[in-house]
């Protein structure tokens, strides 16, 4: 009955072994797609914040600390931002939505009182929001699928190397009990048989 127990848990370890390794290959897959998305959105992203910050630059050069200042004090434009979740291989990963509400101005202040520059610059920050949104998604999802494809070695390495091992090693020892046993009775069957034998010849 032990025997039998422990060829079912071997089974059942082999097959679920199966079962992460095919999954921590699809996780890894899916990692290194999330991984070149978030290389590309990271240089995009910065390529255009340094656009954004040198056109801050340009304007204070022209313009006055304070004329900038009360330009950029009062935002005219209000955005909503919702968060949701999506699964990914048993992993809850974030989603993020923005939108923007119902009337505002980009440029919430007189064109007279301040540079080009400026206007540029808040424009390019209000189209990089988005993107920073979806940069800081892709991130989290890259973390959250590196944990869990660590996790999921870590059990892969101990169905491989510690449970299935010893399973076969109890399943081969009494194995080898069982056929040891085996071997003892048909000896002393043979035995008693040889004896009753040699009885029924004397007789």
């Amino acid at each position: 009955m032990e025997l039998r127990r422990l060829k079912d848990r071997l089974k059942t370890a082999t097959r679920g072994h199966k079962l992460l390794k095919d999954k921590s290959d699809e996780m890894i897959r899916r990692f290194m797609l999330y991984i070149r998305e978030n290389l590309r959105l990271r240089e995009e992203v910065e390529g255009e914040l340094q656009a954004s910050l040198n056109s801050f630059m340009l304007a204070r050069a022209v313009s006055s600390d304070a004329a900038i200042e009360e330009a950029v004090s009062m935002p005219g434009t209000r955005l909503k931002l919702s968060a949701s979740s999506q699964n990914i291989m048993s992993v809850d990963v974030p989603v993020f939505e923005i939108t923007k509400e119902e009337g505002g101005e980009l440029y919430p202040y007189s064109f007279a009182t301040v540079t080009a520059e400026l206007d540029g610059a808040i424009a390019s920050l209000a189209e990089l929001m988005p993107k920073l949104l979806k940069l800081a998604e892709v991130e989290k999802t890259c973390n959250m699928l590196a944990d869990e494809i660590e996790k999921n070695r870590r059990r892969v390495n101990a169905l491989e190397y510690v449970m299935i091992p010893q399973l076969e090693e109890t399943i081969k020892y009494i194995t080898m009990k069982l056929d040891e046993n085996e071997r003892g009775a048909t000896t002393r069957l043979m035995k008693v048989k040889s004896m009753l034998e040699q009885q029924n010849g004397v007789q």
